[in-house]
């Protein structure tokens, strides 16, 4: 079992901006879902796990090992699937792998050779092989991105917001892929995308402002709201006087009207019909409840 555990992190920038503040999770096998809007500090927390940055306080600890005094620990045993890897250099999805293996440390030619060979069938890229990655589709980059992440068999594995700009098919393809790897080590999913925890995570955390406003098992979450969730299309011009009167959570245009969710413990007036809660409700609730 693998175990990594953040006590108090904090990270202040040198331009003053406070992007991490005392931030405290245990996090061990399986797929956890890191969630927050786009600013909510996601980054800054995953490349600190990463140790490409240190941050201004606490310490991050990776299997009974300090990440912040002997980063390499981590690195050795780490794979991280950036949100943007930059520009390809033109040459085939096989030697890159091979490439990025050397990179990684794997110095045996057999043992590298056969690792490259596996990844490119795990990850469904090998009839792709000789193709250059730069031609690749979305879903195809991030696939590539997952097996250069597994190369030297990690035992942690980030990736930041995964399942963006990909086609159904493709989030579908990748998120099984991930959620296979998962079983037997730690994946963090770092994303603003609600669908992507709820399928794929057994634990998550909400992040807003640089603090954790949540952390548990989605389902369980999502329970709290039961019974609590109440719809009613009204006029967009109603709109301010419902949110100065109640708890206003989401608003969404519907068909010419706007579709508003009130979090109450019971019926708010005439016309509020009760909702089944869902994972985006809950992350709106916790969300608005810090911002107010």
């Amino acid at each position: 079992m693998n175990t990594l555990i953040l006590k108090n992190i904090s990270k202040t920038y040198a331009n003053g901006v406070k992007a991490l503040d005392g931030i405290n999770l245990t996090i061990t096998n399986g797929m956890f879902g890191l969630l927050g809007a786009n600013g909510a500090g996601k980054s800054s927390l995953m490349r600190t796990i990463a140790a490409l940055q240190k941050p201004t306080g606490g310490s991050v600890i990776f299997n009974d090992v300090d990440v912040v005094k002997t980063p390499q620990v981590v690195r050795m045993a780490l794979g991280f699937l950036p949100q943007e890897f930059g520009v390809y250099p033109k040459i085939s999805a096989q030697e890159l792998l091979n490439y990025l293996a050397i990179l990684k440390g794997i110095s045996n030619k057999k043992e590298r050779k056969e690792q490259v060979e596996t990844l490119l069938q795990q990850t469904n890229l090998y009839q792709y092989r000789k193709k250059s990655v730069y031609t690749f589709s979305g879903g195809m980059k991030q696939r590539f991105g997952i097996a250069q992440a597994l190369l030297g068999a990690p035992k942690l594995i980030i990736v930041d917001e995964p399942s963006a700009g990909l086609d159904p098919e493709e989030r579908n393809r990748f998120l099984n892929l991930l959620s296979e790897i998962g079983k037997h080590i730690i994946v963090i999913l770092s994303t603003h995308i609600v669908e992507d925890v709820q399928e794929l995570c057994k634990q998550m955390a909400i992040l807003a402002k640089g603090k954790i406003i949540a952390v548990g098992n989605p389902t369980d979450l999502v329970s709290t709201l039961a019974g609590k969730v109440w719809r009613k299309p009204i006029a967009k011009a109603e709109l301010p006087t419902y949110q100065e009167k109640y708890r206003v959570i989401s608003t969404q245009l519907v068909g010419g009207d706007t579709l508003i969710k009130v979090l109450s413990d019971s019926q708010p007036s005439s016309g509020f019909e009760l909702t089944k809660a869902g994972l985006e409700d809950y992350y709106f609730s916790q969300t608005h409840l810090h911002h107010s």
